[in-house]
């Protein structure tokens, strides 16, 4: 979910902490990418046909390999963050995530059995959830790729915020604007909708997102919390505008407490919000990455490219094979399906690993020191 609003308030009251920018502005930078936003990103848009998700015999997402070429072949050097652990603050999130879910297998039920095509569609995109084979699966083929991946020990965006402070990424790139609240830099949106085309990145800077906003950090923080999260319930009636006056008001939400209205505004009971700030501005993280090599899988290289002659001849090859079956396909099917023939990846594989495999690590949580 994010911070609900917040992208929307910033358009309207920060303007200038926001700028529109292409994947050429990012040549020789480390970006720091969601791994799980970035595959609920491909399973939700271009990763299904009608109410099934696109994965190799395995189950596995290999389309993250397309995406990831398209960046190296940009210039940039992707890497990947693995959630860990969620906090138990999140529990409440993701009970609710998991009961919007199941109503929704009963509605796609209900419109596959009537064949209402706008229901299936919309249905089939709420029981979408990244699986733990779906983040193994890419965590294994970008390691044969030579791309660096962090396995976190808890909240992605908490630890791509902490590599971007600690300068060991230039941005981080996710759809969710929590990074901002966990105090990233730097942050990106829509970077794989511009790797596919279809919307400009908009580039955030926390400090001029705080300039703009005439807000410390702190009261930054307290924004985001009353606005919504997913670590704890909101004020009822209270969004990210309202919020935003109420701190510019009172400065805390200690101050606006004392203050509001509590008929009209009635304040969760037990409302765990020194908690969350508490989450926001000291997460548990990793605090470095130890810098030792790992090349790409020349074995994997070689498969990658074998696979040009199977099924069908292209990167759908690594689907399963009734994707192949000589049938009619939709429009949005042919856009799916539609990769660069697998030698021409293959060939931009090889070149840009051979480089930047010295920047190219893999890393493990064990191998990390981290602190809570």
């Amino acid at each position: 979910m994010g911070i609900k609003g917040l992208g929307k308030l910033l358009s309207d009251k920060a303007p200038k902490a926001m700028k529109e920018e292409t994947l050429g502005s990012y040549v020789g930078q480390k970006i720091a990418i969601d791994a799980s936003m970035s595959i609920y990103q491909f399973l939700i848009s271009v990763g299904r046909v009608g109410t099934r998700t696109l994965t190799n015999e395995a189950g596995e997402v290999t389309r993250m390999f397309t995406r990831t070429i398209r960046l190296l072949d940009a210039g940039i050097k992707p890497v990947y963050v693995f959630d860990g652990l969620p906090p138990d603050l999140k529990r409440q999130e993701l009970d609710k995530r998991c009961f919007n879910r199941e109503n929704a297998v009963k509605n796609l039920a209900i419109a596959l059995e009537t064949g209402n095509s706008h229901d299936i569609e919309k249905f089939s995109k709420r029981i979408v959830k990244v699986t733990l084979q779906h983040n193994e699966g890419c965590k294994k083929l970008l390691k044969l790729m030579g791309v660096t991946v962090v396995e976190a020990p808890s909240e992605a965006e908490a630890q791509c915020a902490a590599l971007c402070k600690s300068g060991e990424v230039y941005a981080v790139a996710s759809e969710d604007m929590d990074s901002l609240t966990f105090g990233a830099t730097r942050f990106l949106r829509h970077l794989m909708d511009n790797v596919s085309g279809k919307a400009p990145i908009v580039e955030f800077e926390i400090s001029k997102v705080l300039g703009e906003l005439d807000l410390t950090m702190a009261q930054f923080v307290d924004l985001c919390i009353l606005s919504g999260c997913d670590y704890c319930d909101g004020i009822k009636g209270i969004g990210a505008r309202t919020a935003f006056k109420l701190i510019q008001r009172h400065g805390s939400i200690e101050g606006i407490l004392e203050n509001i209205n509590r008929e009209r505004y009635r304040v969760p009971e037990g409302w765990p919000y020194q908690d969350v700030r508490h989450l926001f501005q000291e997460p548990l993280v990793l605090v470095k990455i130890p810098e030792h090599g790992c090349s790409p899988d020349e074995e994997a290289v070689k498969r990658i490219k074998e696979a040009n002659s199977k099924y069908c001849g292209r990167l759908e090859s690594f689907y399963n094979s009734e994707n192949c079956a000589s049938k009619p396909r939709t429009k949005k099917e042919r856009r799916i399906l539609s990769a660069p023939s697998t030698a021409t990846i293959s060939n931009i594989f090889s070149q840009q690993f051979r480089k930047c495999s010295r920047d190219k690590v893999f890393v493990s949580l064990k191998s990390l020191s981290y602190v809570a």
